[in-house]
Formats: structure tokens, sequence, C-alpha cells
């Protein structure tokens, strides 16, 4: 593969894990527009972005199955057309319940984007260049959020916030476009996969069988809910607490953003010279001193609006080293069972978001604390779990090592 080759790739995958970041970074701006449009509260439009975390989570459950058994582009294709629709639905709504089933059933559609997107890195690169093209795929997604939130702020001005939702209709048709011109087939249909429910159950069971892939899957998955935790609170914090314009948020979240692409790149320096284990522990332990400084400042009232960016830019920063290598080692077990591999890694990793998105609207209080605590815990649950985990796992090796050299041992 050419690197003019790999540069297509990487970006049409990178488009496609970014359907889901855009549908979520992209209406932010118009959360306070969309309550008093639908007559209702804010911590009721952040319900409707915990609806999206758990249609995510639902729907890659959902989608691995159906990618190794009909092969990648079909169930993506049918995937984005779900989301078309569901994003109409989403502009013409006039409710809040309403919104919330049509954000769900968005996300069901989005989500087949995420999952195809890993599968088809493990399907079209090496197994010791995942990691990389990871990196480079979070690189893409990360420019999204510096675009999407400051284009949401402008149109939730210009035009409402109906409009940004009939604009990502519209980026899904063309990214169908390009799947159809330029994406390869990827690994083919296999007619003896069989999608009835014991044996996808069955291979999903394989997969929950594999110690890295628990173990990566559910540290990395806990770790990198903090970023949701963000997400949902931030709006309310910076617009509310802070008083800042729908614009002036878009650039807010576009500098945080800018952060997290300077880790990814920082992160294909780090994979030279570093094992993955290696920077995922490392990233954990720095965003939990860094987390720990924004509870107390919180809690003290230590900062101003300035100081509260500059700290939550460097807490997230470790997010675009732990994301590309744990979802990496969760995938690098696998050839046959990838794609449910992938869709049960990124389910979690989902259903983790709706959670710590849940918890800062169900602890709303008019203050930043919910989102910082949550956050923070993210990042210690995470680092806990490797750390626990990790020792775990080396322990069952050395067991397993010393009775296959001494058969008689216990």
């Amino acid at each position: 593969m050419t690197g003019k080759q790999q540069f297509i790739l990487i970006l049409i995958l990178g488009a496609l894990s970014t359907i889901s970041p855009v549908s979520i970074d992209m209406y932010l701006p118009g959360f306070p527009a969309i309550a008093e449009d639908l007559q209702t509260t804010i911590p009721m439009v952040q319900l409707s972005l915990t609806s999206y975390f758990i249609g995510i989570a639902a729907g890659q459950l959902l989608y691995g199955p159906l990618l190794d058994r009909f092969g990648r582009k079909r169930p993506l294709y049918a995937g984005l057309v779900v989301y078309i629709i569901a994003s109409l639905g989403c502009a013409f709504t006039n409710s809040a319940n309403g919104f919330i089933v049509m954000r769900f059933l968005q996300a069901i559609g989005g989500c087949a984007g995420m999952v195809a997107a890993q599968t088809l890195v493990r399907d079209l690169f090496p197994a010791n260049k995942t990691a990389q093209a990871f990196s480079w795929m979070t690189l893409v997604v990360a420019i999204s959020p510096m675009i999407a939130p400051a284009v949401g702020g402008y149109v939730t001005v210009a035009f409402g916030w109906h409009a940004v939702f009939v604009i990502l209709a519209f980026l899904a048709v063309i990214i169908i476009a390009g799947i159809y011109l330029v994406l390869p087939l990827g690994k083919g249909p296999d007619a003896s996969l069989s999608l009835l429910p014991k044996p996808v159950l069955k291979n999903f069971y394989y997969v929950l069988s594999q110690k890295q892939f628990l173990l990566y899957t559910i540290a990395g998955g806990v770790a990198t809910a903090a970023p949701f935790a963000y997400i949902a609170g931030s709006a309310d914090v910076f617009m509310n607490i802070y008083h800042v314009s729908e614009k002036e948020y878009g650039w807010i979240f576009a500098c945080i953003a800018f952060v997290i692409i300077g880790s990814t790149q920082l992160n294909h320096a780090l994979l030279k010279r570093y094992r993955s284990q290696q920077i995922i522990k490392a990233s954990l332990m720095y965003q939990s001193c860094v987390g720990l400084v924004l509870i107390l400042g919180t809690w003290f009232n230590w900062f101003d609006k300035i100081d509260l960016i500059v700290l939550i830019a460097l807490f997230l920063a470790g997010h675009g080293l732990t994301n590309p290598n744990s979802t990496a080692l969760s995938l690098a077990p696998f050839s046959n069972h990838t794609g449910s591999a992938a869709s049960l890694a990124g389910s979690f990793r989902m259903a983790m978001g709706g959670i710590a998105s849940g918890l800062v609207s169900a602890f709303h209080n008019g203050t930043s604390m919910p989102m910082i605590a949550i956050m923070v815990l993210c990042i210690i649950g995470g680092l806990t779990i490797l750390i626990v985990g990790g020792s775990a796992f080396k322990m069952n090796e050395r067991r397993s090592v010393i009775e296959e050299d001494d058969p008689g041992v216990l």
C-alpha cells in the first residue's frame, strides 16, 4: 500500500469514525436554544446526549456480527441510511421526548461507521501498524471538535438549531458517496457465521474470554468516558456559569480539541520508543494528577474561566494517548472475530460514556463540580482497573508457565 493510498484510506476511515463525534459536538452550542424551543430544561436536553450514547452502545453490538457475516459495506450503507432519516427527524421534532428518541435512532445508525472503521483498520493494516493507524484516525476525529462546535454555534445563531441536523444528514450522504467510490471492501462476507442468537453469543463469549481484550476494553472504556462527561456538562458550565456565547463556546471546545490533536501526534513519537501498554499507564497516571488539581481548584473556587479551560485541556490531552493504544491492544488478539470484538469494545466505551453523561445530568447543581468530579473518577477508575487487572493477568501468565513446565503443580 503506497503512502497516498494509506492517506486516502485513513481519511475515509476517519470520516466514518467522525460521524458520531460530529453528531455530538455540533449541536452542543444549541442546548439553550433547544431547551427554549422545546419548552424544556437543560438537564432534559442533556438526556438527549445520554440517549445518543446508549444508542451507540446498543447499535455496536448489532453491527459487529453483521459486519462479520455480510462483509463491511452492506451493513455500513444500511446504518447510514437510518442515520440520515433520524437526523431529519431530529430537525423537525417538536417535543423533548421526541427529540430524545430521534437522537437514540440517529446513534443506532451512525455507530455503523465507528465499528466498520475499527474493523477495517484490523483488516487492512498489519498488526504491528494498527496502533499507528488508530492514532492517525484519532487525529482525523480530533479535528472535528475543532470545527463542529464552532460551525454549530454560527449555524444556530444564523439559522436555528434545526439546521444543524439537516447539515448532519447532508454530510452522511457525502460519506456514503466516498465509501462507494474509494473505500476497499476489506474482509468479505462469511456465510459460515450465523446471526442466530446462540452462535452470536458464542462469538461474543469467545471474544470476552480473551484476557487481553477484557483488560484493555474495561480499563480503556472507563477512562475514555471522561471526555463524555466533559461533553455533557461543558455547555452548561461555560454558557450558564461563565456566560460565554454560543460562538465563544464553540471556540473553547475547538481549543481543547487542538490540544488532543497534539497528544495524538505525541503518541506517534512515543510508539517508536515505548510499548502501548507503557503509554497507557503513564497517560492515566498523568491525568489522575491533573484531575486532583481540578477537583481541589473547583472545590475551593480557585479557577476563573481561563484557568478552567487550560486545566481541562491538559487533563483531556491524555485521551489522545489512551484511546488509540487501548483500542489497538483490545483488537490485537483477533483476526476472525474482529467485527464482534470491535462492537463489544465500542459498545462498552459508549455505555460508559452514557453512564458518565447521565451522572452529570443527574447531579446537576448549577456548578462545575459534577462534570469535573465524574471526569476525574473515570480516569482514576481506569487506572485502578489497569493496575489491578494487569497484575492479575501477569500472575495468571506466570502460573500457566509453571504448570506447563511442571504438570504436577496445582
